[in-house]
């Protein structure tokens, strides 16, 4: 097993949805529509300091298998902890070439809120 397969957790492809409660007002949750496997990080980059100044936060980057391709906007949970994340990249632009070893394709997330 390599670290990147350790350092692996499961991950959700979620969907917002707004309900009414009984009181007029709304409950929002988030409905599960397909599970995969990814690393999640933290960037402590100085590009991302420097970004963070200017009110960007893309501030995660998700590495998952090639197979996943997560679309721009895409809302994810991570499940362990139940953060829900929004993707800010396209997932079709980094990811490895078939002739190499590692199995990886890799998005930038920011912290989701309501």
């Amino acid at each position: 097993m390599s670290l990147l397969q350790e350092a692996m957790e499961d991950f959700a492809i979620v969907k917002q949805v707004t309900n009414s409660d009984e009181y007029g007002g709304e409950i929002t949750e988030f409905e599960t529509l397909s599970t995969f496997k990814g690393a999640l990080v933290f960037n402590t980059s100085s590009e991302i300091l420097v970004a963070r100044s200017q009110n960007v936060v893309s501030a995660y980057t998700l590495t998952t298998n090639k197979d996943v391709i997560l679309e721009y906007h895409t809302l994810i949970k991570k499940v362990s902890n139940n953060k829900i994340l929004r993707v800010t990249s396209d997932g079709d632009d980094k990811y490895t070439p078939n002739s190499a070893l590692l199995n990886m394709r890799q998005v930038t997330c920011e912290e989701y809120s309501i």
